[in-house]
């Protein structure tokens, strides 16, 4: 994976926009980047999917060897022992370093920006420790976050937000599961493809609220 790398000021901030088909969610980033400092990770792909050693794997769920292992057995039917030996040892050998990079520092936050296109609130609710649903005819626009801190702030807006810090038993790889089981702060903002007013609200509504550190 190649990723631009847009960084202003000094802050431990991190943004990352992960899937190269969520075209808001870049934009947005983008836009966002000209006034708020931090580092800006943007996928440089336009498919949701990127190609390692020739095998297709979703970019979030590489972030463990678990996660990664069925990414790869599901988008690639057939894929043989030794070309899945192959990339997960290639994810192992640099995954470390990719983390690196994206976890935030001085107890800052991970922000991540997602589109949808079906997915929604509601598949989320039964994997979390604690939820505030406010606007139930808006399911696909949500807040996902890791930390209990972060979580009771967000509570406070008017958005969908959901806690998964402990809840979430399956490792599915994401970067979710990963900031829990680290315990670093991560939220993600999902809204659905197209929507620019809705995610650039919500990103501006946390960057209002949300504290750089605790």
């Amino acid at each position: 994976m190649r990723f631009h790398v847009r960084r202003k000021g000094h802050s431990g901030r991190r943004y990352l926009h992960i899937h190269g088909n969520e075209d808001t969610a870049r934009d947005v980033l983008n836009v966002h980047m000209r006034t708020y400092p931090g580092i800006a990770y943007l996928i440089d792909n336009h498919d949701r999917n990127v190609n390692i050693h020739g095998s297709a794997i979703d970019p979030n769920r590489l972030f463990s060897r678990t996660g990664a292992d069925r990414s790869l057995r599901d988008l690639n039917p057939g894929i043989s022992p030794q070309q899945l030996e192959s990339v997960l040892s290639f994810l192992d050998h640099h995954r470390e370093n990719l983390i690196r990079h994206l976890e935030p520092e001085h107890g800052d936050l991970l922000f991540a920006l997602h589109n949808n296109r079906n997915y929604s609130v509601t598949e989320e609710l039964n994997q979390s420790d604690d939820t505030s649903i406010r606007q139930k005819n808006h399911p696909r626009e949500f807040f996902l976050c890791t930390d209990p801190r972060d979580f009771a702030i967000l509570r406070k807006s008017p958005y969908n937000v959901v806690l998964q810090n402990h809840k979430p038993a399956t490792d599915d790889g994401s970067l979710s599961r990963l900031a829990a089981h680290r315990s670093f702060r991560y939220v993600n903002l999902e809204c659905a493809l197209g929507e620019r007013d809705a995610q650039t609200e919500r990103v501006n509504w946390l960057e209002a609220n949300l504290p750089h550190n605790y």
